[in-house]
């Protein structure tokens, strides 16, 4: 965050001054919502959680060096208080969990004034550019390839993981500072008007919409829904005549009607003729990664990519654009991919045992669309001319937040899992979704007792240990509320990890 006084940053959110000696003390290190990583010129955000309400840890906060504490009531340090009633700003529309008086509202709102002030003059001042990414899958991927391919070009801040909502979102932003040349950012959303409400925060001058799936269809009702929200990106970006430029999917129909609704420069990616960043003569090699020859009127490049996944080849021409827009050379573009392996935890995370056991832990998140890209990366590996053979078993647990269609799509994950031959499935859960997974894949009607359905990840694990053999691979997936994460990282534990 660029260096501001407790009296600036008053004004900037409408709060008012409590317990401050010296309104002119200046906040110089970052901004925290974890008491216990406040640094020496923090500024801490008093947030309610689960358990506890970040007003009790204030004074903590304070003796750990912060200046001031951002909170929705005097709380006996030093502090810039904002009223619970004051929900009119740009996080107004985003609901907090645990906020029962609104006090989590009032501060998230404040958070996003000051992270909107902050990229304001950071972009006025240092010409700071704004990349924004949604889709519904892939954002943490291509985020992660963007950062990479951008860095030798500037000073890059882009979240960890996946800190995309309506909290990380301007907390990455207040990490921008006068070095910062591109601030990359992941644009979630759970509902309509939540993706303007985030480019409110950090406008974007770059807006990249990678596909619309069934994400969250829960809580949209419907794809039309779905690509109503993920637009909202390309709507908010400036003409083209200031430079703005929309980056859309080609291959994906809902996201390349997006161009009637941008006044920005489209661009197109994929595999699709009329793109204009291309892949051609794509192949995939004994461990999933993908190889493909670059097309673009800058010149062009054959590409093997480090990351896992057939996938990722979208995600990577996504990334190329965006390094074209700013400059970078097709030759330097076509390196920096090869050499960037998955940045983020648990996402296409591959690991070989001593013994030959290869675990693919992408166990952070799971939808129908990354659930269906994971077990073709798991099957092309396990059919490779390398490794021909190879038993596949596929962990999968329930996918949250599809509502009225989580038993079909659950339904046809099992479906899928049969059709591709993955030798075994286990199915962790006790719900309907489990059971629809399970069901799906014993009708499918190729199976006899391929499918099993176990009641947690203990039980998985216990089923790994007693008939895993050496070669054999495995892929951990599911939504991150599952935890399944825990049965990837014990079956490699169980034997060294080879280097």
């Amino acid at each position: 965050m660029i260096p501001m006084t407790l009296s600036r940053i008053a004004e900037i959110v409408g709060g008012t001054l409590h317990d401050v000696d010296d309104p002119s003390a200046m906040v110089t290190g970052t901004v925290e919502f974890d008491s216990r990583r406040v640094g020496p010129g923090g500024l801490f955000l008093a947030l309610p959680g689960a358990r506890v309400d970040g007003h009790e840890h204030a004074e903590a906060a304070v003796a750990a060096g912060a200046v001031a504490v951002l909170a929705a009531r005097p709380v006996g340090v030093p502090a810039i208080v904002v009223s619970p009633a004051q929900t009119t700003g740009p996080s107004s529309v985003m609901a907090l969990e645990h906020d029962a008086d609104g006090s989590g509202a009032a501060v998230l709102n404040a958070l996003g004034l000051l992270a909107r002030a902050v990229v304001d003059t950071l972009s006025a001042q240092s010409g700071l550019t704004v990349v924004g990414i949604t889709g519904s899958a892939g954002k943490t991927s291509t985020k992660d390839l963007v950062a990479a391919v951008l860095r030798g070009s500037g000073e890059v801040v882009a979240p960890p993981g996946s800190f995309n909502n309506e909290l990380g979102h301007p907390w990455t932003a207040l990490r921008a500072d006068e070095q910062t040349k591109f601030l990359v950012l992941e644009m979630s959303a759970r509902g309509l008007g939540h993706i303007a409400e985030l480019a409110r925060i950090a406008p974007p001058k770059i807006g990249v919409v990678l596909n619309v799936g069934t994400a969250h269809l829960g809580e949209f009702g419907s794809r039309e829904a779905i690509a109503a929200t993920k637009g909202e990106l390309v709507e908010a970006l400036p003409s083209a005549a200031d430079g703005g430029v929309a980056i859309l999917n080609a291959d994906d129909r809902m996201v390349a009607a997006m161009a009637s609704r941008t006044a920005a420069r489209v661009v197109l990616v994929g595999q699709s003729e009329g793109a204009h960043v291309r892949a051609t003569d794509v192949t995939v090699d004994d461990q999933a990664r993908a190889s493909f020859t670059l097309n673009s009127e800058k010149g062009s490049a054959r590409i093997r990519l480090a990351v896992h996944g057939e996938h990722q080849v979208g995600n990577a021409l996504a990334a190329a654009a965006v390094a074209l827009e700013n400059g970078v050379e097709v030759a330097e573009i076509a390196r920096i991919l090869e050499d960037t392996k998955a940045a983020s935890a648990r996402r296409m995370d591959v690991s070989d045992r001593s013994d030959g056991v290869t675990v693919i832990n992408d166990s952070y998140n799971a939808n129908p669309d990354s659930m269906r890209a994971a077990l073709k990366a798991l099957v092309s590996m396990a059919r490779s001319d390398r490794h021909f053979g190879r038993r596949s078993w596929a962990v999968l647990g329930e996918m949250a937040e599809l509502g009225p269609e989580s038993v079909v799509e659950h339904d046809a994950i099992g479906r899928l899992a049969v059709r591709l031959d993955v030798t075994k499935l286990i199915v962790v859960g006790t719900g309907r979704p489990a059971r629809a997974m399970h069901q799906g894949a014993v009708m499918e009607g190729s199976w006899g007792d391929e499918s099993m359905v176990v009641p947690d990840a203990a039980a998985a694990l216990k089923v790994l240990e007693a008939e895993l053999e050496p070669g054999d691979l495995v892929l951990v997936k599911a939504s991150q509320s599952i935890g399944l994460w825990t049965v990837a990282e014990a079956v490699l534990a169980q034997k060294q990890v080879s280097e």
